[in-house]
């Protein structure tokens, strides 16, 4: 595993409401991070979402299953478990997902988010998430 994604990895362990501050040492300044809600740039609206998503969340954990290099680019999957009051009663939400690193001057500037936003947010608010079950039985008898 390259170190970058080592570091990476690794604030992401310690990362908290807290400690947000972590956030520069791995990421550039002019980063662009995706993932299926949010497109923003730079490190500044990176801090943003950061605490926007702790202040919301009671717990949130990533265990990583597996990592891969090529040239400056990184690929890290993962598991996501949060709490959050609001979605699913309480209780623990699982989500799957992988994330695209591109490194620049020992930094990421660019990180892209993959994951199920369904399974994250929309299966876990009361009336979607019975629209989304009838849904998938349509789908699923077609």
């Amino acid at each position: 595993m390259h170190t970058l994604t080592e570091r990476f990895i690794d604030m992401y362990q310690q990362l908290g409401k807290d400690n947000l501050s972590v956030l520069k040492q791995v990421y550039h300044p002019q980063v662009h991070f995706t993932d299926p809600l949010h497109a923003l740039q730079g490190l500044d609206k990176l801090e943003d979402y950061f605490a926007a998503m702790y202040a919301n969340v009671s717990s949130i954990e990533f265990q990583i299953l597996d990592t891969f290099d090529v040239n400056d680019n990184a690929f890290v999957y993962w598991d996501m478990r949060f709490t959050h009051k609001h979605l699913n009663q309480g209780k623990d939400v699982w989500v799957k997902g992988h994330s695209h690193l591109r490194f620049s001057d020992n930094k990421v500037i660019y990180h892209h988010d993959y994951f199920d936003a369904a399974a994250m947010l929309y299966r876990h608010i009361p009336v979607l998430k019975h629209m989304i079950k009838l849904i998938d039985k349509r789908v699923a008898n077609s």
